[in-house]
């Protein structure tokens, strides 16, 4: 019997049935915007139906010019555009899929001067007001959801997905913070309702009897002056009525200030939420957010709060999720870390989305990992990602492959990285690399450093250097004082910090220290302390689900220092850098900014100059003040510099090299880069 019996079990819609329980969550990857990438397109979502998901959801198409997110972004509205999805559908079909597109109208999140909402209220994420819509144009709205609808089913689509959560624009007619309207458009919650209801209607209308309509109800707006839960509730029976045929949850607009996706949301933090919203409807009803691993997809439903579960990231990091789940493999599943920083951060600055554990999504047809023609022996020094991407994939392609890594355990930077509170999901990273070692057959030697003289003479035809980064010690009087700190030392539980601690360096691994350092020890991912934290209250108790935030107060006094002129955090991943922010804000993190100079480090603590006057002062010949900070810990999280010695001893030797993560590039330490280089390599031998 399978492990995950509810996950697999068929669901029989009335005109299909889908070959199980769980759906690929829309993501807009960049590639829908422009025909010519329809190809790879229709790879990328062939690979994933080939892994077994059981519906996929497209990126978001809008049903009209007004729609769309940005000049010449994907639309659905002319037979010709229909035309070319059918390389899409017909690709997914082959595999034995089914696809529906996803119909999103921006709103007022459109970032184009054209851009229309329910009321004339500008969105936070748009530098463009929107212009409220006319009844008439409101009409023409709801048509073109019914025309997109009409040309998905000629395009091959299985089904289409209205996208009414998250902020877009049905989302903004239900919700009193963005519809000001007094007609039959607003003014009264039915009245809000109507145009997702008619939408939903007009829809079902085009697209016939036997064809999926799904409706994406957001459930937990988490923004002030949201729906409530009874609003939320009779919308759902309401487009039922009106001919939806399943519901799928969405949570949070994208200007709610409250985290939804990012790692250190809990797994399956909203899934609850599905269970409530099943009480009041007879269609299917998806849980979605965070539900990244078979057992946790499974427990969802198997505990009846929902029919089905959404991967959207999941199925980026992994597209042969499902298939590993059924063939009892999920120790071999390459585990969603929700990290962001390929797939969504990617998505905000328009560039493809990718993975940052599998650098193969959306490159489906450029990076080709196949078998290799000559088997050589191949020696990888270091175990961080760069080393563990290396070494896995050269297995695979059937090379001969060993691993030297001089530490006792593999991991490098992700096994600090997986002790920072919120990054828990880190080691999954390494769990899925350690299984993929032993299944290519590759010998690690822990505990080794190695030469080059001994790979030398072990005859391995070429070497890949993946030793890293070490951390870098400033040129500070005092940097010996016994109270200075690395980050790794600290992390790793060498050194402990006292109760006052300054941190020298407010990068990406200077906020997380800090992070660290603000966090009880006994603290855990606990789902209640979590929304305490945050302030995630019960929409049936106050509009949007928000209440008032509760942090757990920090066990310590941090001190962050940067030289920086700029706000602290700045140059962190678009979709998660302000979730740090105000996590540093919440424990009362002192930030000090436009460092002049690190003076001195001795018992009375750091000494320190300052530009004086406003922050963030500029210029060569600025003032500056000399302040000291009492503290009895010093954490150095001042950069990195690679590690790569052996190289060079390498290349004398003559033995072909390649470098690749720290030991490459250490003045930003970049995991995606790390291991996109190492996958990269892998298959160029």
């Amino acid at each position: 019997m399978s492990e995950y019996p509810h996950l697999l079990e068929p669901l029989d819609l009335g005109h299909v049935t889908l070959r199980n329980r769980v759906v690929m969550g829309s993501m807009h990857t960049g590639l829908e915007d422009h025909a010519r990438d329809f190809p790879k397109l229709a790879a990328y979502f062939a690979e994933r139906a080939r892994g077994g998901a059981g519906l996929i959801v497209t990126g978001g198409f809008a049903p009209s010019i007004e729609g769309t997110f940005y000049p010449l972004a994907s639309k659905m509205t002319t037979r010709r555009e229909a035309r070319q999805h059918r390389q899409v559908t017909d690709a997914v079909h082959a595999e034995g899929g089914r696809i529906a597109l996803q119909i999103l109208h921006a709103g007022r999140y459109a970032y184009t001067p054209w851009c229309v909402a329910p009321s004339a209220v500008k969105s936070p994420i748009s530098k463009f007001k929107p212009r409220a819509l006319s009844d008439r144009g409101v009409r023409r709205q709801i048509r073109g959801f019914a025309r997109a609808a009409r040309l998905a089913r000629e395009a091959g689509y299985d089904g289409v997905e209205i996208m009414g959560s998250e902020g877009y624009l049905i989302n903004q007619f239900l919700a009193p913070r963005t519809n000001h309207r007094t007609d039959t458009w607003g003014g009264t919650p039915q009245k809000r309702r109507r145009f997702a209801v008619e939408t939903v209607r007009a829809v079902r209308e085009a697209a016939g009897p036997d064809f999926i309509v799904i409706y994406r109800i957001s459930v937990l707006d988490l923004v002030e002056d949201g729906q409530t839960w009874d609003e939320v509730t009779a919308l759902a029976r309401e487009v039922e009525a009106a001919g939806a045929s399943i519901l799928n949850l969405g949570i949070g607009w994208h200007e709610a200030r409250v985290p939804t996706i990012v790692t250190s949301v809990p797994r399956a933090a909203f899934a609850e939420y599905a269970g409530r919203l099943k009480e009041h409807v007879s269609v299917p009803v998806v849980a979605t957010n965070r539900i990244n691993m078979p057992e946790v997809a499974e427990s969802v439903l198997a505990g009846g709060g929902a029919d089905l579960v959404s991967l959207a990231r999941p199925f980026l990091a992994d597209p042969q999720w499902v298939r590993k789940a059924a063939e009892a493999r999920a120790d071999e599943i390459n585990t969603c870390i929700a990290c962001n920083q390929a797939c969504l951060d990617h998505t905000f600055v328009n560039k493809r989305a990718t993975c940052l554990v599998n650098p193969r999504a959306g490159y489906e047809t450029e990076l080709v990992l196949g078998p290799t023609r000559t088997v050589k022996k191949v020696a990888v020094v270091g175990a961080g990602p760069a080393g563990l991407a290396a070494a896995t994939t050269l297995a695979d392609r059937g090379h001969t492959v060993e691993l030297f890594e001089a530490r006792d355990h593999v991991g490098g930077q992700f096994d600090i990285a997986m002790r920072i509170p919120g990054k828990e999901e880190f080691a999954e990273t390494i769990r899925y690399f350690t299984r993929q070692l032993d299944l290519g057959g590759v010998k690690v030697h822990l505990g080794r450093k190695v030469d080059a003289d001994e790979l030398a003479d072990a005859g391995f035809d070429e070497v890949v250097v993946a030793t890293g980064v070490e951390p870098r010690m400033p040129s500070i009087p005092g940097i010996d004082h016994p109270m200075v700190m690395t980050y790794a030392e600290l992390v790793r539980g060498e050194r402990v910090a006292g109760q006052r601690v300054a941190v020298i360096g407010a990068g990406g691994i200077g906020v997380d220290v800090s992070e660290y350092l603000t966090t009880s020890e006994s603290a855990t991912l606990d789902l209640q302390a979590w929304r305490a934290e945050w302030g995630v209250g019960d929409p049936a108790l106050t509009r949007g689900g928000l209440t008032k935030p509760q942090p757990e107060a920090s066990p310590r006094h941090v001190v962050l220092l940067q030289r920086k002129a700029s706000s602290i955090g700045k140059g962190l991943g678009k979709t998660s850098g302000w979730v740090h922010r105000a996590a540093l804000k919440a424990k009362g993190v002192e930030h000090v900014t436009a460092v002049v100079s690190y003076d001195l480090i001795d018992d009375a603590g750091l000494h320190v100059s300052v530009a004086a006057g406003a922050e963030g002062a500029e210029g060569a010949e600025r003032a500056t003040e000399r302040r000291t900070y009492a503290v009895d810990s010093v954490v150095i999280c001042a950069g990195q510099e690679s590690v790569r010695t052996i190289a060079d001893d390498l290349h004398a030797r003559g033995l072909v090299t390649h470098v690749i993560g720290g030991a490459d590039v250490a003045s930003e330490l970049d995991a995606k880069r790390a291991i996109r280089q190492g996958t990269e390599v892998a298959a160029a031998i």
